[in-house]
């Protein structure tokens, strides 16, 4: 093997290929000043503009009005149909692992509550931390039961 012969690997790349060496002369084509232009702020070591500057004009995220509130200490409860639940036998009871399990609930975060959208047809004791009046009647009619954690 020769100098000559060497070759980056397979799959690999040369680090010094498309390295762009600034400021070395100017046949290097980047010479000089670099790519940078003549004078100005983008121009000088450590210029330039933070992101969202619009040079001195009011920027847009200032302009924009402002509403709302996200209140941080909300309780976020993961939300199950109902209708949803007539995947189960009959007479199953219905936990959060058990909803977690067959898919209903992806993450729980301050726990499950249900609600009584569509038809229930099946007889199932149904544990969650909260339910909606309309989804605790639909349970019961059907003939099961509502328990809450």
């Amino acid at each position: 093997m020769k100098l000559h012969e060497i070759r980056p690997n397979e799959g690999g790349k040369s680090r010094s290929q498309n390295r762009k060496r600034r400021g070395r002369g100017t046949a290097s084509g980047q010479g000089k000043t670099g790519g940078r232009g003549q004078d100005g702020q983008r121009s000088r070591s450590g210029g330039g503009v933070r992101p969202g500057f619009e040079g001195g004009q009011l920027p847009l995220y200032r302009r924009l009005p402002k509403r709302g509130f996200t209140n941080r200490f909300a309780t976020i409860y993961e939300i199950v149909n109902i209708e949803s639940l007539n995947k189960f036998e009959d007479d199953t009871n219905v936990t959060i692992e058990v909803l977690k399990e067959a898919g209903l609930v992806k993450n729980i975060r301050d726990g499950v509550k249900i609600l009584g959208d569509g038809q229930l047809n099946k007889k199932l004791t149904v544990q969650a931390n909260k339910f909606s009046k309309t989804a605790a009647e639909k349970i019961e009619a059907a003939g099961g039961k509502v328990e809450v954690i």
